[in-house]
């Protein structure tokens, strides 16, 4: 098991020793915005090509209290906090500039950040020979955002976070022509210096919406950006520091090369990417088995990336119609009974949660690529957002629970990765 995750479990001597008492003044910015020099692009909701990124990225609500105002994205993210950002290539799309492009979350825009011509790109850092058409994207992460609040466990929220961000990809193009691919094997230290990162910045992963130009091969894009603040405030964090440099490099890497198969009905798969939230309460409803099948079939579906990992999905069946109580896993039950307190206990005593949603998940892994196999629970999380609210449900990310004792009830020694809620 990797270090870092050993040393960043929660039990339940440790919330209650190591209380965290948040400098509200140090709050980090969650927006990241280069100068104004720099050219922009507002997104415009008729251009498919735009939409296409908004529904990766872009704002979808606004939420306003007594002396606070802040704005929901269409990813999710622990705590509101958004430690993720977006960058891509677009190469050959109609209606773009050639170029690298960072997605401005606060203005709805693409600020490009340097051209590219026909015989360069970042193409070789994805590991890729020719030219591809579309898009390659980038995940980074400003992980002071994270880590304000959560500490040094920051690191498995931002990677959690940064799957999410990919799983939107996943999502918003499936009203594309083309499968994405999901690419752990970029070239990060490379990536990281040219982009300007320092250590306050790391990519985490990327993928590709596109498809090979034919005989057009490309040349490793050379280039060099001023470090841009993407935080306003920061403070080192060293086991992060060393955890995000330990698990760069990925080796013995298995590809999945079979395409997920998904039955989303078009302008409702739109609707739902929109106006997706996570629910904070369930009302204690029984949801019905076909819901749970279609749940399930959608979790089973392989996920199309360089470097798979095995990821372990553990079911708390708290209320199916016809469905008998207990803990399931890969199509059998391991344990019959009603198990929904435990559920909510193991949840950090989320009660609201994991005791009355019909259903509990914990995604669990033994896998070896430590931010491969986390963003892929963070993906395989963001499918079951997608799924539960294209029926009608509500979801939400648990990232905090008693490591150990989960281990203890699932009976195995697994990492355990994230957990989620789904109900009425």
């Amino acid at each position: 098991m990797f270090w870092y995750h050993t040393e960043t479990k929660h039990s339940y001597a440790s919330v209650r020793t190591s209380p965290n008492r948040l400098s509200w003044e140090d709050q980090p910015s969650t927006y990241k915005v280069y100068p104004e020099n720099c050219e922009r692009f507002s997104l415009k909701m008729e251009d498919p090509e735009d939409l296409f990124l908004y529904h990766i990225a872009g704002l979808s609500a606004k939420k306003s209290y007594p002396g606070i105002e802040y704005y929901l994205r269409i990813n999710p993210s622990a705590g509101a906090l958004y430690p993720n950002e977006l960058y891509m290539q677009i190469r050959g799309v109609q209606g773009k500039q050639d170029g690298i492009y960072h997605f401005e979350v606060s203005s709805s825009s693409l600020t490009l950040l340097h051209k590219i011509t026909d015989k360069e790109g970042i193409e070789p850092y994805f590991g890729y020979k020719r030219a591809m058409k579309g898009y390659l994207f980038l995940v980074s992460a400003v992980y002071w955002r994270s880590a304000w609040k959560y500490r040094n466990r920051a690191f498995r929220y931002a990677l959690l976070d940064a799957g999410h961000l990919l799983g939107c990809i996943e999502a918003s193009a499936l009203l594309k022509p083309h499968a994405t691919q999901i690419r752990y094997l970029i070239d990060r230290k490379k990536l990281n210096s040219m982009f300007g990162f320092t250590e306050r910045e790391w990519f985490l992963g990327g993928a590709s919406v596109a498809v090979p130009v034919p005989g057009q091969e490309v040349n490793p894009l050379e280039f060099s950006l001023p470090y841009v603040d993407g935080s306003r405030t920061f403070e080192e964090n060293e086991i992060i520091v060393q955890a995000y440099i330990e698990s760069m490099t990925l080796s013995g890497c298995q590809k999945q090369i079979k395409a997920p198969a998904f039955t989303y009905e078009p302008q409702k798969l739109k609707e739902t990417i929109f106006t997706r939230r996570s629910q904070r309460q369930f009302d204690t409803q029984a949801i019905t088995k076909g819901q749970f099948n279609y749940i399930m079939e959608i979790l089973s579906q392989p996920v199309l990336s360089d470097c798979d990992e095995e990821v372990s999905v553990y079911v708390f069946v708290n209320r199916v119609l016809d469905m008998p109580l207990g803990l399931y896993k890969d199509g059998e039950y391991l344990k019959y009974g009603d198990f929904s307190k435990e559920a909510g206990y193991l949840s950090l005593e989320q009660y609201n949660l994991s005791t009355q949603g019909a259903l509990a998940f914990f995604l669990t892994s033994r896998g070896r690529n430590y931010q491969a196999l986390y963003q892929k629970a963070g993906i395989v999380g963001h499918r079951l957002y997608i799924a539960a609210n294209y029926l009608g449900l509500g979801c939400s990310g648990i990232g905090a629970y008693y490591d150990d004792e989960v281990n203890a009830f699932l009976e195995n020694e697994e990492m355990v990765l994230y957990a989620l809620a789904v109900g009425e």
